[in-house]
């Protein structure tokens, strides 16, 4: 007879098909472009999840992976990354955003370096953006489907920086950097049906993150709105709280996750070409390192 508590091999693999695949990206700024290096690899040996979260930067980069463009990311990067056009203290002074809303997010994709809008809204894989709701200081999560203005507005407001940025308006709500909220959305992930979920990080093992030093000035440029200053006050004890739920999922086998041996070497702002090559060619290390693991945790 046969015993009830062990599954055949047959119903095991059964079970791992019926598995949804999420992939969670971390932000981090210009650390974004070390995750971009393991996505990349990802694409390359035709890894397609059936969702991905990305948070700030993990959302901007991560963008081209629903359009399957190997290499994007690293491209227009290094293309305009001494382009006072794309960002920098001109566009701080003259339009209240670092990184130039309107040339980096409506502009590039469409003259410069092309987006595949059509790739993108044909491809079944699910594309979630994360967003900090500025009135509430909760986390807004989007589903990106389609491409338009809006659109790519929630993908500027997940990676719009407080103090860096303006609060950026879409469809009634007023939205900053999802990091704020939910830095490394795997929890939420798993809430909605997403069970096997590889999450990229961009901090080595064993960081934690510390109280933020700018708070004085994030009040000051955030005074009317009291809940965003407290997200943003908590948010350090928020992360390291989700650093601990992602290690006992990484204990239990829940998820797998991918992070640089050490810090990675690069500021959240970066106008150095080599630079960002240099770290993105790291995540391709990394992402090489660990592609058969991340096959096998997806049963691919």
């Amino acid at each position: 007879m046969m015993d009830l508590f062990c599954p055949s091999p047959v119903f095991l693999y059964l079970r791992s098909m019926n598995h949804k695949r999420g992939l969670v990206l971390e932000g981090g700024a210009m650390r974004g472009l070390w995750s971009a290096g393991v996505t990349d690899v990802m694409m390359e040996h035709n890894i397609r999840p059936d969702g991905l979260i990305g948070v700030s930067a993990g959302a901007a980069f991560g963008c081209n992976y629903k359009s399957r463009q190997i290499g994007r990311a690293i491209r227009y990067n290094t293309r305009f990354a001494k382009d006072p056009r794309y960002s920098g203290l001109r566009s701080l002074i003259k339009s209240g955003d670092y990184f130039n809303a309107q040339f980096g997010y409506h502009v590039v994709p469409y003259e410069y370096d092309l987006f595949d809008v059509e790739t993108f809204e044909q491809d079944p894989m699910t594309f979630t953006v994360v967003c900090t709701d500025v009135e509430t200081g909760k986390a807004v999560y989007h589903d990106m489907g389609h491409v338009d203005y809006d659109e790519l507005e929630w993908l500027r407001a997940s990676a719009s920086m407080p103090v860096a940025s303006k609060v950026v308006e879409v469809q009634g709500r007023k939205l900053l950097d999802g990091g704020v909220a939910d830095s490394i959305p795997l929890e939420y992930f798993e809430s909605i049906g997403y069970d096997r979920n590889v999450v990229v990080l961009t901090q080595p093992l064993g960081y934690r993150k510390e109280h933020n030093k700018l708070m004085p000035l994030m009040r000051l440029s955030l005074r009317k709105y009291p809940k965003m200053i407290e997200a943003l006050d908590q948010r350090h004890l928020m992360y390291n709280q989700q650093l601990e739920y992602v290690a006992q999922a990484e204990r239990e086998g829940r998820c797998l996750v991918i992070r640089p041996d050490e810090k990675i070497p690069i500021g959240h702002i970066s106008h150095d070409p080599e630079e960002m090559r240099h770290v993105y060619e790291l995540g391709r290390q990394i992402g090489e390192r660990n592609i058969h693991q991340i096959m096998d945790f997806y049963h691919l």
